[in-house]
């Protein structure tokens, strides 16, 4: 007999403590980004499946659930990634001009694990910047998520960088036709040195050479020294290789450490620029990643450059289990210009500050608040630490 009780393989249910610390998790992350001026959006769970591979390069198709809609008879499909429908939200319904910053946090499936240890039912939340091809946007979202990795309580973070035009410039340059490419692709990501040299035989010596040296890429400034000695002399690599070095300059005293890995090929389809993943003690897999997307707004008809980042809130919490809850500070429920302006400054400052609501004893007692606002002679000041009794 069946047991009905069970689910499916790599889909679990999640249960009180572990519900409270993602919650958590999820709050404190979210303020981060609203006080650095990322609006919330919560895009539909199901689209029609064309709108939801647009822009991707349907690296999306095998991943996703689908499903016909009873009303229309068309394809619809279960997201398997909340990034190409923010580009859609910027795209068509702000349609602003400019800078636009948008966050999320949702349930996305997958048809299969994309590790042994992963869930199908990831929680996915991350931050979107859009209207900025400089490399000062790249830059803010990476600190972003560093800024959101510690404040769960990651703070010795290693950091991977690479740079897709590396080897787009070598294909495009070489005249590599696109059946070709794929397959280059497909061994790059793989590390397969056997099937690499194989696909590279007929090539141009240079573009060959060039090819096989990518997967050797991988370590500290060297890499890029090497690189630039090694690789063609194409502006595409050199302009890349310079966007990386400054990257690495302005992020390297905030990470454990650094790496540059110019064979990365994760989301080449549609990313356009730098990519990075973010690793920490205990997880063999990215806890992060992101990268730069100039084109998925160009398949939704309204080219915007953009950069972003998203991690999977159930993997992260399960990294932390050993250690405490982000400490908050306690701040009254009051309508205090004064109160909402010192609450406004301790979130931009990175501080989880939690509303004492009226009518919540209950949850008050769960949370980890070692500090209150309080007022101090007209002055609305954070309290020292409690002390045990």
């Amino acid at each position: 007999m069946m047991r009905n009780w069970l689910l499916p393989e790599y889909i679990e249910d999640i249960l009180p403590p572990e519900a409270r610390r993602i919650e958590r998790l999820r709050r404190a992350i979210l303020d981060l980004f609203y006080v650095h001026g990322y609006q919330l959006v919560i895009p539909p769970l199901i689209e029609y499946v064309e709108s939801l591979f647009t822009g991707t390069g349907r690296d999306m198709d095998l991943k996703t659930f689908k499903l016909v809609d009873q009303l229309s008879g068309r394809m619809m499909g279960l997201r398997a990634d909340i990034t190409p429908q923010v580009a859609r939200i910027d795209a068509h319904l702000l349609n602003c001009q400019g800078i636009t910053r948008l966050c999320y946090c949702g349930s996305v499936a997958h048809t299969l694990p994309s590790a042994s240890t992963r869930t199908r039912e990831p929680l996915q939340i991350g931050a979107e910047l859009y209207g900025h091809a400089g490399l000062e946007s790249d830059s803010e979202i990476q600190r972003l998520m560093l800024q959101a990795l510690k404040l769960a309580g990651l703070s010795e973070v290693h950091l991977d960088l690479g740079h897709v035009a590396v080897f787009r410039s070598i294909a495009k340059q070489g005249g590599i036709p696109n059946e070709l490419e794929a397959e280059l692709f497909g061994v790059l990501q793989s590390k397969d040195m056997p099937a690499l040299r194989e696909l590279t035989r007929g090539l141009e010596r240079r573009v060959s050479q060039a090819l096989l040296l990518l997967p050797e890429l991988y370590g500290g400034d060297e890499v890029l020294e090497r690189a630039a000695r090694h690789l063609p002399d194409y502006p595409e690599i050199s302009a890349a290789l310079a966007d990386l070095r400054t990257l690495a300059k302005e992020l390297r005293d905030k990470v454990v450490s650094l790496c540059f890995d110019l064979a990365e090929m994760r989301g080449y389809r549609y990313h356009s620029g730098v990519v990075f993943s973010a690793y920490a003690e205990g997880s063999a897999n990215a806890i992060v990643v992101g990268g730069r997307y100039d084109e998925v707004g160009k398949a939704f008809g309204r080219a915007r450059p953009a950069t972003g980042f998203s991690m999977d809130l159930r993997e992260l919490s399960a990294l932390l289990p050993g250690k405490p809850l982000p400490a908050g500070i306690l701040a009254p429920y009051a309508q205090d210009a004064a109160l909402q302006k010192k609450i406004a400054g301790l979130r931009e400052q990175g501080e989880i500050v939690i509303v004492d609501l009226p009518g919540h004893e209950n949850s008050r007692r769960e949370l980890n608040c070692e500090r209150t606002l309080v007022l101090r002679n007209g002055v609305w000041e954070v309290s020292s630490p409690k002390r045990p009794d």
